[in-house]
C-alpha cells in the first residue's frame, strides 16, 4: 500500500479520531465504523499498489477502477448493511534462503480496499500509542532509523551486551481473540470489531488445498503489519518500558522492526535476566523464540590498543551483519555493516535467474531490468562500509550476464573483451554510500 497518512490529508472525522487518541491515550473509541464511507473507499483503493498481484477473483486494480463509483457504491453497500464477505486469500510461495520459500497471501482487490480504510482507522489511533522502539510499518519510519539508533546506543557504551532473538512464525502465530481483546482496549464500536473479524477470520486457498486456519494473520495483506504492530506493542514494547527497564541496574534499549528485534543492555546480568524471562513473557501471547537464533552477544567495544584481531562478536539485524571494524590506519574501531550472507546470496541468484528468464530480450532491455535491480539492492544496502559486499553483487551480476549473453546464439560467441565493450555502453550502478547510518535518526 502506499504512502501513509497525515493529518493534512485525513478526513475531518479521521482528524478527530487522531486527535481524541492523542489527548485521551487510555479511552475506548465509539462510532468508528462510519468513517468507512464511500470516501474512505476511494482513498484506499488510490493507495493501492498499481499492478499488485491478483487475488482468487483474478480482479486487477485497473478493471476493479473501470467502473469504480458504481463498485464502491455496491461495497459501501454492503459494508454498511453487514452483508460484506471476504473471499479468500491466495497463497503463493516466493523463495527465501537455504530452499526455503515465505507463504505471502493476496487478498482480492475488493478486500484490499476494505483493509486499506480499516488500516487507516487504527493508524490514526494507534500512531497515538507506539513507542518509540518499533520502527517498522509506520509512516515516516523505515529500517534505517532502526540502524541509526542502533549506532547511536553502541557509541553510548549502552550495548556490550545484545539480545539477538527471533520469533518463530510470528504472523502465522499471532493469537487472534487475544489480539481482538487488545483492540477492544482502545475500540468499543462493535461493527469495526467484528469487519476486522472477518479480515482475520478467512479461508486460505494453496494451489488446491482450501483451509481455514484458526490463528494468526495472513502475512502479506493490507491489514497484518499494524496487526502485528497493534499485538506486539502490548506483548513486548509496553511489557519491556514498563515493567522490565524500571528494574534493570543498567541502560537497556529495544530496537523494534516488525517482528524482529535486538535488545541492547549495557550489563550483561541484566541481559541473562530479561533472556531467562522473554520467552515465558512471548509463550503467554502463544509466541516462541527461535532457540539457535536467540541468543546472548558479547559486543563490547574492543580497545584503542588492540590493532590486531577482530571485535568480540557479531550479530544479523534487518539484513545486515554488525560486528566492530578498526579505523584507518589501524587504532580504534567503529560500529559497521556488512550485507547478511543470506541476504547477499540470495541477491545473487535473484539476479542469476533474471539474466536466464530474460535472455531472449534485447541487450537495452536486459541491462534496464538488471540495473533496476541493482539500485533496488544498493538503495537499502548501500551504508557506511559496506562497499565490498555492494562490489560482489555487481560483479557476479556482470558474470551471470556474460554467461547467458553468451548463450543466445550458436553463430557468434561472445568473448568477454566484447562483452567489456557493450558493458561500457550499458553500466550498472556502482557502489557507494546512499545512506548515512553514523548520522542522527
Amino acid at each position: 500500500m502506499k504512502g501513509a497518512k497525515t493529518p493534512g490529508d485525513m478526513s475531518p472525522g479521521l482528524r478527530r479520531v487522531m486527535e481524541r487518541a492523542r489527548r485521551n491515550p487510555h479511552e475506548r473509541q465509539f462510532a468508528l465504523a462510519y468513517l468507512i464511507d464511500v470516501d474512505a473507499l476511494r482513498r484506499a483503493y488510490h493507495r493501492l499498489r498499481k499492478g499488485a498481484a491478483v487475488g482468487v477473483d483474478g480482479v486487477t486494480k485497473e478493471e476493479y477502477g473501470k467502473n469504480l463509483e458504481e463498485n464502491l457504491q455496491d461495497l459501501h453497500g454492503r459494508l454498511k448493511a453487514r452483508k460484506y464477505r471476504h473471499q479468500p486469500i491466495l497463497r503463493v510461495h516466493i523463495p527465501k534462503d537455504k530452499n526455503r520459500t515465505r507463504p505471502i497471501g493476496i487478498s482480492a482487490t475488493e478486500d484490499k480496499i476494505v483493509q486499506a480504510a480499516l488500516h487507516e482507522i487504527l493508524e490514526a489511533i494507534y500512531e497515538q500509542d507506539f513507542l518509540d522502539c518499533s520502527h517498522g510499518f509506520r509512516p515516516r519510519r523505515k529500517a534505517h532509523d532502526a540502524l541509526k539508533v542502533l549506532n547511536r546506543v553502541v557509541r553510548r557504551g549502552e550495548a556490550n551486551v545484545i539480545l539477538e532473538a527471533d520469533v518463530a512464525s510470528f504472523f502465522d502465530s499471532l493469537d487472534r481473540p487475544k489480539l481482538l481483546e487488545m483492540l477492544q482496549e482502545r475500540i468499543a464500536d462493535k461493527s469495526l470489531i467484528r469487519l476486522i473479524g472477518k479480515c482475520l477470520h478467512v479461508g486460505v486457498l494453496d494451489g488446491e488445498v482450501f483451509s481455514k486456519p484458526e490463528e494468526g494473520t495472513v502475512q502479506g495483506s493490507v491489514l497484518s503489519p499494524i496487526l502485528g504492530n497493534i499485538y506486539l506493542h502490548n506483548v513486548l514494547d509496553k511489557w519491556f518500558e514498563q515493567e522490565v527497564k524500571p528494574r534493570l541496574q543498567g541502560q537497556a534499549t529495544l530496537i523494534r522492526y516488525a517482528d524482529d528485534f535486538v535488545i541492547c543492555f549495557e550489563h550483561r546480568e541484566d541481559a541473562e535476566r530479561v533472556m531467562a524471562v522473554l520467552g515465558k513473557r512471548l509463550g503467554r501471547f502463544n509466541l516462541s523464540l527461535q532457540p539457535d537464533k536467540t541468543r546472548l552477544v558479547d559486543f563490547r567495544q574492543p580497545p584503542w590498543s588492540q590493532t590486531r584481531g577482530k571485535g568480540p562478536g557479531t550479530f544479523d539485524f534487518l539484513g545486515f551483519t554488525v560486528y566492530w571494524r578498526r579505523n584507518q590506519g589501524g587504532r580504534g574501531w567503529h560500529i559497521s555493516w556488512k550485507t547478511r550472507k543470506a541476504r547477499l546470496r540470495r541477491a545473487i541468484n535473484a539476479a542469476y535467474d533474471l539474466c536466464r528468464r530474460q535472455r531472449h530480450r534485447s541487450v537495452p532491455e536486459q541491462h534496464l531490468a538488471l540495473k533496476r535491480r541493482i539500485q533496488g539492492h544498493f538503495n537499502y544496502f548501500g551504508v557506511n562500509d559496506n562497499l565490498r559486499s555492494m562490489g560482489i553483487l555487481v560483479r557476479h551480476v556482470e558474470r551471470a550476464w556474460y554467461k547467458w549473453l553468451t548463450r543466445r546464439s550458436q553463430k557468434s560467441r561472445l568473448n568477454w573483451k566484447r562483452f567489456e565493450d557493450l558493458h561500457r555502453d550499458f553500466p550498472f550502478p556502482r557502489p557507494r554510500v546512499y545512506v548515512d547510518l553514523w548520522a542522527n535518526p
